[in-house]
């Protein structure tokens, strides 16, 4: 046994010891026993998996323009956020898209990669006032002087400079998952949690991660307007900008791997995550996620843009100029917020009352369902929200789960006397 001890004990993380008694391996702290056997896989499975996280890019993004591709290509810059903006020689720019400053022409186009895709317009600019309007609709909370006072002058169409980054990903992730079972008598109630050592390693291909490439753009409202559908894009050409701004991109590929890894790593731990099944709660122990093929591309994505000012605050609205996902933060009605959480709350607390006529139970139904029926009225005015993963880029069919095994660790059973 000698190579046993020095373990940590997977309950409490103490050193373990072998019990001459038990013929047990047991730890002094909280007197967990294991057998033997279990727990050197335990120790193996640890042992197995990788110290380090791998993902690292291979940068071949865009490329250089060639004779000719940039004429007539003209550079405008906001006076205001600094903010540079592209348009051919027949749109011209007198507004910043995105904080409505005026900009000056500065020169020719040059110096910048040329994006190796763009997925063209499909809507047009009635079709963003439209969504605006369709928006507004629907919304209790939202102060009806907003939509009476509303006005946007502008709407302006622009291409956003976007990072695609597509890779082949294997990972493998450790976790500690527990089971719960209770059952009373007539003395006690009793809750026995098992718990175990669960490991999962598998292979998925994302395609096509896009990160925004703009300082100016909002990254959420961004992330908020996916997904785009990249069979729909398109080699770059120039022609396909006319009529329409194109912002330069000031975050670079390399600048924006962080963005992209973060959204690759969780819909990988989601995806293997939904395979550990069974289980009262699970929590990740340990992981390594290693990319390989990794590729980065360079692409322009359509998005109709609009601002309005309101009580001396900025709205932001945007509209995928793909698909018409209109997304936009809305301001809501104190006065209204309040009276609906009281509406709710009164209905809640009458039934409860009728049901039950306990105070106690009477006052939490009437709070929680006036603040449930607050969050649902609330949550429709905030459409703008960051993307945590990146599913809608798991290439179809690419999920392949080439490792599972459930180990038993040790259960612990507690009781408490019921109330007499």
């Amino acid at each position: 046994m000698a190579d046993l001890l020095g373990y940590k004990c997977p309950c409490c993380g103490g050193k373990i010891e072998f019990n001459s008694t038990s013929q047990q391996m047991k730890c002094p702290y909280c007197d967990t026993e294991f057998d033997v056997a279990t727990l050197q896989s335990y120790d193996d499975i640890l042992n197995q998996q990788p110290a380090d996280t791998g993902m690292e890019w291979e940068n071949d993004a865009g490329s250089e323009w060639g004779p000719g591709e940039a004429e007539g290509m003209r550079v405008y810059k906001c006076q205001s956020c600094g903010g540079e903006v592209i348009a051919d020689g027949t749109t011209a720019a007198s507004q910043c898209p995105y904080c409505d400053a005026p900009v000056i022409m500065t020169g020719q186009l040059s110096g910048e990669l040329k994006p190796d895709f763009i997925i063209p317009f499909k809507l047009d600019k009635e079709a963003a006032k439209k969504a605006l309007a369709k928006h507004m609709e629907g919304k209790p909370l939202l102060p009806k002087v907003f939509k009476s006072q509303n006005h946007i002058d502008e709407i302006k169409g622009v291409y956003v400079p976007v990072w695609l980054f597509q890779a082949d990903v294997d990972a493998q992730i450790q976790y500690k998952a527990k089971k719960v079972r209770s059952w009373s008598d007539q003395k006690y109630y009793y809750t026995e949690t098992s718990y175990y050592s669960v490991s999962r390693a598998g292979s998925l291909a994302f395609e096509n991660v896009p990160v925004d490439g703009s300082e100016k753009m909002d990254d959420t409202m961004m992330e908020s307007l996916e997904p785009f559908d990249f069979s729909q894009a398109v080699g770059f050409q120039t022609a396909y900008l006319s009529g329409y701004l194109a912002d330069k991109y000031d975050v670079d590929a390399q600048t924006s791997v962080t963005r992209a890894n973060e959204r690759i790593r969780q819909s990988t731990r989601n995806t293997l995550g939904n395979t550990v099944r069974g289980y009262s709660e699970f929590d990740i122990e340990q992981e390594n996620i290693q990319l390989q093929n990794g590729e980065t591309h360079y692409a322009l994505y359509p998005a109709w843009l609009l601002n309005t000012s309101w009580n001396g605050k900025k709205y932001s609205f945007a509209m995928n100029g793909q698909s018409g996902k209109f997304v936009g933060n809305l301001p809501a009605d104190k006065a209204k917020a309040v009276l609906f959480f009281l509406i709710g709350a009164v209905i809640a607390g009458v039934l409860a009352w009728f049901l039950s006529e306990d105070p106690m139970i009477t006052a939490i139904a009437a709070l929680a369902v006036g603040g449930i029926v607050f969050g649902i009225l609330f949550s429709q005015l905030k459409t703008v929200v960051k993307q945590s993963a990146a599913a809608e880029y798991i290439k179809k069919d690419s999920f392949r789960l080439t490792h599972q095994q459930d180990l038993y660790l040790y259960k612990k059973t507690e009781k408490r006397p019921r109330e007499q």
